[in-house]
């Protein structure tokens, strides 16, 4: 009886983590989100003090980001087609190297292109119904 009720207990509580957890595509969606808002507010406050260590920040985060994506994307048991998981790599790749090219030469137009993707790749997962 005490296994059946600690079992019992045990799924409840699982359950509820569920029902407060985002799915993999809700979490993709809103860290991509909020790395082109923390470089947005960068590009809408540049030349402020404190700059730098917001900028830093962003940058920091959105390479973070982007890292996980290429780990998750590099997967064979990854559920994406493949031709798209190349594209999104490839995406990957140029944004590392715009990250880059940020940290070398900071200006705020460099931030836009990262800005669109993040944004575009996150609505396009908001949008995703499943096969």
């Amino acid at each position: 009886m005490y296994n059946n009720l600690a079992q019992h207990r045990g799924i409840g509580a699982y359950q509820d983590v569920q029902k407060t957890t985002r799915s993999g595509r809700e979490l993709e969606a809103y860290v991509l989100t909020k790395g082109a808002l923390l470089l947005k507010q960068c590009r809408d406050a540049w030349g402020n003090k404190g700059l730098s260590a917001d900028l830093d920040k962003a940058l920091r985060f959105n390479q973070a980001v982007w890292s996980v994506l290429q780990n998750e994307l590099a997967k064979e048991d990854n559920p994406l087609p493949l031709k798209l998981r190349q594209e999104i790599l490839s995406l990957s790749v140029f944004i590392d190297r715009r990250i880059f090219e940020i940290i070398a030469d900071p200006s705020p137009e460099k931030l836009a292109i990262i800005i669109d993707i993040n944004s575009s790749l996150a609505a396009g997962l908001r949008g995703f119904s499943g096969a």
